[in-house]
């Protein structure tokens, strides 16, 4: 039986239990929501018109439904404006520069140029600083390089080529910047390593390499960060990441 009031109830002839309308609205509203979700009927975000990695797009004139970035766009923490540290080059590099050699009486090239790469650290080198380019130069490059850099790595001793020693007076006389750009763009039969060593962990690296130029050349005094102010730090780097021959 039905009685109007101001909480419009429906009153079922059991006892004096009451069944407010609002309730009888919400559980239809479940019930309904459970009888669409279980015939496959969904209204959440995974429904909305989108497209799937490379599909094709009638949208776009070049039916390419990935779009290129517009230019000039940097991805956050990537803006990267210390060219030295992310390079190892000055700032205004010449590509078309003409790379110059030097050799000795015996015909063994002793300097080679490499005008565009910078001549000091960017960071100061410090015995943690060398700590890690150790660990980093026995994961990535002693397999080739060999332990002191002799070019001796194991794979070498099994047949593959041998790359060059660091101690020949033209790798000792090269650049830190120089080391810095084959381990970022690779050199020869050495690929780039750029996708898994960061910036800091080549120059780590880089730094490596020199104390052990200097380990097989004790005499010989090797430029480091002569210029470094005091407390300089390492820019910061977001998760952006060998050896060199």
């Amino acid at each position: 039986m039905w009685k109007s009031s101001r909480r419009a109830e429906l009153k079922m002839e059991k006892g004096k239990f009451k069944v407010p309308i609002r309730r009888l609205h919400f559980a239809f509203c479940i019930f309904t929501f459970a009888f669409l979700s279980g015939c496959g009927v969904r209204f959440d975000m995974q429904d909305q018109p989108r497209y799937d990695s490379y599909e094709k797009s009638e949208f776009f004139k070049d039916k390419r439904s990935s779009r290129k970035p517009p230019e000039g766009t940097v991805a956050r923490g990537q803006l990267r404006e210390n060219k030295a540290f992310y390079t190892g080059q000055i700032d205004n590099p010449n590509p078309n520069v003409q790379v110059e050699s030097a050799t000795n009486a015996a015909g063994n090239t002793i300097v080679t140029s490499f005008p565009n790469a910078i001549d000091e650290f960017p960071i100061p080198v410090t015995k943690e600083l060398l700590d890690r380019g150790e660990e980093r130069y026995n994961i990535y490059c002693i397999v080739c390089h060999g332990p002191v850099g002799a070019g001796d790595g194991m794979i070498v001793r099994r047949g593959f080529g041998a790359p060059p020693t660091y101690h020949d007076d033209r790798l000792r006389n090269a650049p830190v910047g120089h080391f810095f750009d084959v381990i970022t763009k690779g050199w020869g039969k050495m690929n780039s390593y750029a996708a898994v060593v960061q910036p800091a962990d080549r120059w780590a690296i880089v730094a490596y390499i020199r104390a052990l130029q200097a380990s097989q050349n004790p005499e010989e005094i090797l430029k480091m960060n002569a210029n470094q102010k005091p407390g300089a730090q390492a820019p910061t780097e977001s998760h952006d990441t060998g050896g060199a021959r």
